[in-house]
């Protein structure tokens, strides 16, 4: 029987999380969320279990339309954050999004902005 979108989708956020986690263990990983109207990314101690910093385009100074030059807006706020927050490196927890687009968007502005991913 086939699978539906959000169970194949489902399986590939579990599948690169898993993999990500057995080569970085002990770093915070930066988790995207991508919806049709917004994208929102968060630094995430997983030891811990605590949120170190956060970034969306439904704050008031990154609101816009979903685009790539909003995506790489949020990329550069976070790696700001994250400074702030005394992260230099991390790994990019893409979830189940393919790495293209705006996701590809927002993790090279991190990087550009000076966060390690």
């Amino acid at each position: 029987m086939a699978n539906s979108k959000r169970q194949l989708f489902q399986k590939r956020r579990l599948r690169v999380r898993n993999k990500l986690r057995k080569v970085n263990a002990g770093r915070a990983r930066l988790s995207v969320h991508r919806s049709n109207k917004n994208i929102s990314v968060q630094l995430i101690d997983d030891v811990q279990g605590v949120t170190l910093a956060a970034a969306s385009t439904m704050e008031k100074d990154l609101a816009g339309k979903n685009t790539v030059e909003a995506a790489a807006k949020v990329g550069a706020a976070i790696a700001e954050r994250a400074k702030k927050a005394g992260v230099e490196e991390a790994y990019f927890d893409r979830g189940g999004f393919l790495f293209h687009g705006r996701i590809k968007a927002l993790a090279d502005a991190a990087r550009e902005g000076g966060l390690k991913i």
